[in-house]
């Protein structure tokens, strides 16, 4: 018995996820990846469901985003038209970027090479970013903030940042890149990882902040990073401020 050709395409798209739950399908609220299995699967006529590269939590931003599903036909040759009817039926917080034919085998999530984050802080009131940012007004020390988030690179074990009772085998995270950047106004972090716990990036942030503030030391901050106990490290910042900026795959594995 012959059997059908199977094709499986990456999505390349980026989301405000202000009015959604997060990435993940839940049973009573609106999540970014029903959203978009609901357009799909209109636009192609065919039930589809969208594996995403990640979860990003309810009000995490993602400027990139990857995302595959599988069809029994070839659809190479009418991407652009796709795309275009998928954006006319999206709503104007999902963005598709791109749809790209890849190996029936290749994983958004599983072949990730990396993730990268970054969260905005605001050091003055601005309409404009108080949406995407998270107004401090306290002074900072970038200097100190920034020598402790190099401390991150020398740790593997990150359980004193993650959210408690997850299902996952294990905290531990490969740190490739974590600093901070001033551009005007804003100060920027920026992490790098192979992979993020939940609600991990976020309490990075509120702990380096009470570095900044003078309330923690970098000892401190060693030792809460030591110490593998959520109570130990900071506050969790708001969610309206992180960002998804980049997954990174093994290189030709998604030509575009």
């Amino acid at each position: 018995m012959q059997q059908n050709t199977r094709y499986r395409y990456f999505l390349k798209l980026a989301y405000n996820g202000a009015n959604y739950h997060g990435w993940q399908i839940q049973s009573n609220a609106q999540s970014v990846q029903e959203t978009i299995n609901s357009a799909i699967s209109t636009i192609l006529r065919v039930d589809i469901n969208v594996v995403g590269c990640g979860r990003t939590d309810t009000g995490v931003h993602a400027k990139e985003f990857y995302a595959h599903f599988d069809l029994n036909t070839d659809i190479s040759s009418n991407r652009k038209e796709i795309i275009r009817r998928l954006n006319l039926f999206l709503p104007k917080n999902i963005s598709i970027f791109d749809i790209i034919p890849v190996d029936i085998k290749a994983h958004t999530r599983f072949d990730a090479v990396s993730r990268s984050y970054q969260y905005i802080i605001s050091k003055r009131k601005d309409p404009f970013y108080q949406d995407f940012s998270y107004y401090v007004h306290d002074n900072l020390n970038i200097d100190i903030i920034n020598k402790a988030a190099g401390l991150l690179l020398d740790y593997t074990d990150f359980t004193s940042f993650s959210k408690l009772h997850t299902q996952v085998r294990t905290n531990n995270c490969k740190i490739m890149k974590a600093y901070w950047e001033e551009k005007g106004h804003l100060l920027i972090f920026n992490i790098t990882a192979d992979r993020f716990l939940r609600n991990m990036v976020r309490a990075i942030v509120g702990t380096l902040l009470d570095v900044g503030r003078g309330k923690k030391s970098i000892d401190d901050f060693k030792n809460i990073i030591e110490s593998k106990n959520r109570s130990n490290a900071g506050y969790s910042v708001p969610a309206k401020g992180l960002f998804l900026t980049r997954i990174q795959y093994p290189e030709g594995m998604v030509s575009q």
